[in-house]
């Protein structure tokens, strides 16, 4: 079975390191993860990220399932190019997982931000911040409730939510399972 791991990975500086303990985790399970950055990209400007786009959606097409890693980035919720991939393979049928390394309520990260409201119901530009109780958006929760498995968190943040596997893991035995 081949599992797109989507995240904002991409982006730390050793990437590709932590691209390649996902996929040795993958494998250990017997699964084939495929890392975003495991393709070349030969363009330059927008030409590199059109090449990049099209790389990625070709894995994901390969794909049988996605790991998310739903982890904040960047602000209070999920990073958009890891929703773009889970509402890609969602809308493919694809079986979806993710995890977040920060447990809580979207809503209680929003409100602790500097830039939050006076009221925890909305944000510093006066827009309702939605109250589900839910640890992200509403459509990123239940794209993985309806095609795949709940949200995977753990009860206390590692020490480095960039580099801490362990929730990864629980999401890779949920799809071995499947497998």
């Amino acid at each position: 079975m081949k599992v797109y791991l989507a995240g904002p990975d991409v982006f730390l500086p050793d990437a590709i390191a932590v691209g390649r303990r996902k996929r040795d985790i993958c494998a250990a399970h017997g699964l084939v993860g495929l890392f975003p950055l495991d393709g070349e990209v030969a363009a330059l400007g927008l030409d590199a990220s059109m090449e990049i786009f099209q790389a990625n959606t070709e894995l994901m097409a390969q794909s049988d399932a996605i790991i998310a890693n739903l982890t904040p980035f960047r602000g209070p919720s999920a990073d958009a190019g890891t929703v773009y991939e889970l509402g890609f393979m969602a809308g493919q049928r694809k079986f979806c997982t993710g995890y977040s390394n920060i447990p809580g309520v979207y809503l209680d990260r929003v409100a602790a931000r500097p830039q939050g409201g006076a009221s925890p119901l909305y944000d510093s530009d006066g827009l309702v911040v939605e109250d589900f109780k839910l640890a992200d958006n509403l459509m990123i929760v239940h794209a993985l409730d309806l095609y795949g498995h709940a949200l995977i968190v753990p009860e206390q943040p590692p020490d480095d939510v960039w580099h801490d596997l362990t929730v990864f893991e629980a999401c890779v035995r949920i799809v071995a399972e499947r497998a």
